[in-house]
Protein backbone atom coordinates (compact mmCIF):
# COMPACT_ATOMS: atom_id res chain seq x y z
CA UNK A 1 0.00 0.00 0.00
CA UNK A 2 3.02 2.49 0.92
CA UNK A 3 3.72 1.70 -2.45
CA UNK A 4 1.12 3.16 -4.46
CA UNK A 5 0.47 5.79 -1.82
CA UNK A 6 4.00 7.04 -2.54
CA UNK A 7 2.80 7.39 -6.66
CA UNK A 8 -0.50 8.90 -5.47
CA UNK A 9 1.25 11.75 -3.87
CA UNK A 10 3.90 12.20 -6.80
CA UNK A 11 1.02 12.53 -9.00
CA UNK A 12 -0.67 14.89 -6.74
CA UNK A 13 2.97 16.70 -6.77
CA UNK A 14 3.16 16.86 -10.59
CA UNK A 15 -0.53 18.28 -10.99
CA UNK A 16 0.33 20.72 -8.52
CA UNK A 17 3.54 22.21 -9.85
CA UNK A 18 1.87 21.83 -13.48
CA UNK A 19 -1.18 23.82 -12.61
CA UNK A 20 1.37 26.45 -10.86
CA UNK A 21 3.56 26.68 -14.40
CA UNK A 22 1.39 25.89 -16.82
CA UNK A 23 -0.75 28.95 -18.90
CA UNK A 24 -2.33 26.57 -21.82
CA UNK A 25 -5.92 25.68 -21.26
CA UNK A 26 -5.90 22.16 -21.86
CA UNK A 27 -2.43 21.44 -20.58
CA UNK A 28 -4.03 22.80 -17.05
CA UNK A 29 -7.29 20.54 -17.49
CA UNK A 30 -5.35 17.55 -17.86
CA UNK A 31 -3.23 18.57 -14.47
CA UNK A 32 -6.46 19.52 -12.76
CA UNK A 33 -7.56 15.54 -14.03
CA UNK A 34 -4.12 14.26 -12.80
CA UNK A 35 -4.73 15.79 -9.27
CA UNK A 36 -8.30 14.42 -8.89
CA UNK A 37 -7.07 10.87 -9.46
CA UNK A 38 -4.61 11.56 -7.05
CA UNK A 39 -6.95 12.86 -4.56
CA UNK A 40 -8.99 9.33 -5.49
CA UNK A 41 -6.18 7.29 -5.09
CA UNK A 42 -5.24 8.65 -1.43
CA UNK A 43 -8.99 8.34 -0.38
CA UNK A 44 -8.75 4.64 -0.28
CA UNK A 45 -5.21 4.61 1.44
CA UNK A 46 -5.69 7.77 4.34
CA UNK A 47 -8.61 8.19 7.03
CA UNK A 48 -9.14 11.57 5.15
CA UNK A 49 -12.76 12.02 2.79
CA UNK A 50 -12.24 12.61 -0.70
CA UNK A 51 -14.19 15.84 -0.08
CA UNK A 52 -11.17 17.03 3.21
CA UNK A 53 -8.21 15.85 0.69
CA UNK A 54 -10.06 17.88 -2.07
CA UNK A 55 -10.17 20.81 -0.01
CA UNK A 56 -6.43 19.97 1.16
CA UNK A 57 -5.48 20.31 -2.20
CA UNK A 58 -7.08 23.35 -2.87
CA UNK A 59 -5.21 24.91 -0.58
CA UNK A 60 -2.03 23.94 -2.10
CA UNK A 61 -0.30 26.00 -4.77
CA UNK A 62 3.32 26.68 -6.21
CA UNK A 63 5.49 24.59 -6.32
CA UNK A 64 5.13 21.37 -5.20
CA UNK A 65 7.46 20.82 -1.57
CA UNK A 66 7.40 19.14 1.69
CA UNK A 67 5.14 20.43 4.74
CA UNK A 68 7.54 20.80 8.04
CA UNK A 69 6.26 19.24 11.64
CA UNK A 70 8.84 20.55 14.30
CA UNK A 71 9.11 18.52 17.70
CA UNK A 72 10.59 20.00 20.61
CA UNK A 73 12.51 17.51 23.00
CA UNK A 74 12.95 18.68 27.07
CA UNK A 75 14.46 16.99 29.81
CA UNK A 76 13.66 17.45 33.49
CA UNK A 77 15.85 15.40 35.62
CA UNK A 78 16.49 12.84 33.09
CA UNK A 79 12.90 12.22 31.87
CA UNK A 80 11.25 13.76 28.90
CA UNK A 81 8.35 16.07 28.67
CA UNK A 82 5.70 14.80 27.10
CA UNK A 83 1.75 15.78 26.39
CA UNK A 84 -1.43 13.90 25.30
CA UNK A 85 -2.99 15.62 22.65
CA UNK A 86 -6.56 15.64 22.14
CA UNK A 87 -7.24 14.96 18.52
CA UNK A 88 -7.23 12.24 16.51
CA UNK A 89 -6.04 9.07 18.83
CA UNK A 90 -5.52 10.81 21.93
CA UNK A 91 -1.96 9.16 22.61
CA UNK A 92 1.30 10.98 23.97
CA UNK A 93 3.32 12.83 22.09
CA UNK A 94 6.22 15.33 22.20
CA UNK A 95 4.86 18.72 22.20
CA UNK A 96 5.18 20.24 18.33
CA UNK A 97 3.13 20.66 15.24
CA UNK A 98 3.44 22.42 11.69
CA UNK A 99 5.70 25.51 11.26
CA UNK A 100 4.50 28.14 10.30
CA UNK A 101 4.90 31.04 7.78
CA UNK A 102 7.81 33.80 8.62
CA UNK A 103 9.47 32.00 11.28
CA UNK A 104 12.28 29.73 11.55
CA UNK A 105 12.35 25.83 12.75
CA UNK A 106 14.04 26.98 16.22
CA UNK A 107 11.39 29.84 16.90
CA UNK A 108 8.61 27.44 15.79
CA UNK A 109 9.68 24.68 18.12
CA UNK A 110 9.64 27.44 20.91
CA UNK A 111 5.85 28.22 20.00
CA UNK A 112 4.44 24.85 20.27
CA UNK A 113 6.33 23.98 22.98
CA UNK A 114 5.02 26.76 25.00
CA UNK A 115 1.42 26.57 23.70
CA UNK A 116 1.17 22.61 24.33
CA UNK A 117 2.83 22.33 27.32
CA UNK A 118 2.89 25.76 29.09
CA UNK A 119 6.64 25.37 28.74
CA UNK A 120 9.03 27.85 28.16
CA UNK A 121 12.47 26.67 26.60
CA UNK A 122 15.68 27.86 24.43
CA UNK A 123 16.82 25.53 21.54
CA UNK A 124 20.37 23.40 22.80
CA UNK A 125 20.77 21.50 19.25
CA UNK A 126 19.50 20.01 15.96
CA UNK A 127 18.74 16.63 16.94
CA UNK A 128 17.02 14.94 13.62
CA UNK A 129 15.84 15.82 10.56
CA UNK A 130 13.83 12.71 9.16
CA UNK A 131 11.03 11.98 6.70
CA UNK A 132 8.18 10.78 7.87
CA UNK A 133 7.29 7.97 4.88
CA UNK A 134 11.13 6.64 5.65
CA UNK A 135 10.27 6.61 9.37
CA UNK A 136 7.32 4.48 8.60
CA UNK A 137 4.88 6.89 10.42
CA UNK A 138 1.32 5.87 10.51
CA UNK A 139 -1.40 6.24 9.37
CA UNK A 140 0.15 7.26 5.88
CA UNK A 141 -0.27 11.28 5.08
CA UNK A 142 -1.97 12.87 1.54
CA UNK A 143 1.24 15.09 1.91
CA UNK A 144 5.27 14.51 1.81
CA UNK A 145 5.91 15.51 5.67
CA UNK A 146 9.51 16.53 6.96
CA UNK A 147 10.16 16.03 11.01
CA UNK A 148 12.28 18.18 12.97
CA UNK A 149 13.38 17.30 16.37
CA UNK A 150 15.04 20.13 18.37
CA UNK A 151 17.05 19.71 21.72
CA UNK A 152 15.48 21.85 24.31
CA UNK A 153 16.52 23.59 27.61
CA UNK A 154 13.26 24.43 30.11
CA UNK A 155 13.95 28.27 31.09
CA UNK A 156 10.81 28.70 32.57
CA UNK A 157 6.83 28.08 32.69
CA UNK A 158 4.74 25.71 34.24
CA UNK A 159 2.75 22.90 32.98
CA UNK A 160 -0.69 23.57 31.65
CA UNK A 161 -3.52 21.78 29.69
CA UNK A 162 -5.37 23.63 26.97
CA UNK A 163 -7.68 23.14 24.07
CA UNK A 164 -5.41 20.61 22.37
CA UNK A 165 -3.42 19.07 25.27
CA UNK A 166 -5.40 17.05 27.98
CA UNK A 167 -2.21 16.18 29.92
CA UNK A 168 1.51 17.42 30.38
CA UNK A 169 3.97 15.17 31.74
CA UNK A 170 7.80 13.77 32.55
CA UNK A 171 8.78 10.16 31.80
CA UNK A 172 11.55 8.20 32.10
CA UNK A 173 13.40 5.79 29.74
CA UNK A 174 11.22 2.98 30.87
CA UNK A 175 7.91 4.38 31.68
CA UNK A 176 7.01 5.62 28.44
CA UNK A 177 3.35 5.85 27.77
CA UNK A 178 1.68 4.97 24.63
CA UNK A 179 2.75 6.69 21.78
CA UNK A 180 0.80 8.67 19.02
CA UNK A 181 3.37 6.58 15.97
CA UNK A 182 1.89 9.22 13.48
CA UNK A 183 3.50 12.02 15.99
CA UNK A 184 6.69 9.85 17.11
CA UNK A 185 7.60 6.55 17.62
CA UNK A 186 9.35 4.92 20.19
CA UNK A 187 12.52 4.18 18.88
CA UNK A 188 12.74 8.11 18.13
CA UNK A 189 12.44 8.46 21.89
CA UNK A 190 15.06 5.95 22.85
CA UNK A 191 17.70 8.31 20.05
CA UNK A 192 16.72 11.18 22.18
CA UNK A 193 17.39 10.21 25.40
CA UNK A 194 20.87 8.90 24.09
CA UNK A 195 21.00 12.43 22.66
CA UNK A 196 20.60 13.59 26.60
CA UNK A 197 22.90 11.70 28.07
CA UNK A 198 25.72 12.25 25.17
CA UNK A 199 25.10 15.78 23.82
CA UNK A 200 27.81 15.47 21.21
CA UNK A 201 26.43 12.99 19.08
CA UNK A 202 25.78 13.98 15.66
CA UNK A 203 22.08 15.03 14.11
CA UNK A 204 20.58 12.30 12.81
CA UNK A 205 18.66 12.12 9.45
CA UNK A 206 17.30 10.28 6.47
Amino acid sequence: MMKWMNWAKALQAISQTGLHFSKDKFDRERYEQVGNIAMEMLAQGTSLSLGDLIRINASEFGYATPKVDVRGVAFQESKILLVREIADDGKWTLPGGWADVNESPSEAVVREVLEESGFETDVIKLLAVYDREKQMHIPPFPYHVYKIFFLCEITGGEAKINNEVSEVAFFGEDEIPELSDSRVKKEQIGRFFRHNRKRDLPTEFD
